[in-house]
């Protein structure tokens, strides 16, 4: 379910709390230009990176699980690449620390984007959002992908799931947060998305996990997509989730037209939503109750089309 990382000599713990004072120390030692500006916690649900304002302009992003620690790299040489053609902001890294005593793994320093995730601020304008954020995929996709690394979300949603739904059907049914007939119909949905066909297209750059979490908004409105973690390349099915994760049955099909999916396309984004909705809720639900609630919020919208379909 999560990215891996074969690297040897990445260690397999990071302190436990990265705190104010480490940054502080990291930032005064690595960037003395900007030792001495504010450091301040940036609260997030993420379970990937830790991150640090630091003064008004910057922001520290600090791998908080030794996998993570690819990411940097990634995004440091793809992101300045990718943002010129994208319509919504886009982090842009301006520094890269290696790791050192302190701290074991690389980090980043990135400009500070303004706005609010669209989990703790709802976006008001999902009509703007819909079709903003189905431009955005398809500039994305009609980037070069010659030489990117595949995404961990680029392949078939079964390579994601890895046989594990069933038991998170299983789970959430027992806990009491699916009842028998939600049960019986996730289990037939899940029949239908393992019979869909297959990707045939080339690779296409794809985000891979375009949550509200990682969306930023501005009075309502769109205006920027952050964590590029699971940027790389493959089935661009994955990044059509936001029509569950995030959008209204009145504002799919916007988002839809602004994607240009088709049939085959949308049915396997459907696919995803299902699935990612049902193993993040089973798996979270009692770890992380913010990604819990997307993953519900997910496959219950899922599973309403799939009731009527």
């Amino acid at each position: 379910m999560a990215e891996t990382d074969t690297t040897p000599e990445q260690p397999d713990t990071i302190p436990a709390h990265p705190d104010t004072t480490l940054v502080r120390r990291l930032v005064s030692r690595r960037f003395p230009e900007w030792g001495g500006l504010s450091v301040r916690a940036v609260p997030s649900a993420g379970t990937d990176n830790l991150m640090f304002r630091l003064g008004d302009e910057l922001v520290v992003r600090l791998p908080r699980v030794a996998y993570a620690a690819h990411h940097v790299e990634k995004e440091q040489r793809w992101l300045p690449r990718l943002a010129p053609h994208l319509p919504l902001d886009v982090p842009v890294p301006v520094g890269r620390a290696e790791a050192d005593d302190d701290f074991p793994l690389p980090w980043s320093v990135y400009r500070w984007l303004d706005g609010d995730d669209a989990h703790t601020v709802p976006l008001t304008d999902l009509a703007h959002a819909a079709e903003a954020l189905g431009r955005f995929g398809t500039a994305l996709r009609a980037v070069d992908a010659s030489g990117g690394p595949p995404s961990f979300r680029g392949g078939p949603v079964t390579d994601w799931e890895e046989g594990h739904l069933p038991g998170a059907v299983r789970a959430l049914a027992a806990h009491g947060l699916a009842d028998a007939d939600d049960a019986d119909l996730a289990t037939e949905a899940w029949e239908r998305v393992l019979r869909l066909p297959a990707w045939d297209g080339p690779p296409v750059w794809v985000h891979g996990d375009l949550l509200p979490g990682n969306l930023l908004g501005r009075a309502g409105r769109l205006t920027a997509v952050i964590d590029f973690g699971g940027l790389g390349t493959g089935d661009p099915a994955c990044d059509l989730m936001p029509a569950w994760t995030l959008l209204t049955p009145e504002t799919r099909p916007l988002f839809r037209e602004a994607s240009r999916a088709d049939d085959a396309s949308w049915a396997r984004g459907r696919g995803w939503a299902l699935a990612w909705g049902l193993v993040t809720e089973a798996y979270y639900r009692d770890t992380n109750r913010i990604l819990a609630s997307v993953a519900r919020r997910t496959r219950v919208e899922a599973l309403k089309e799939y009731a009527v379909s």
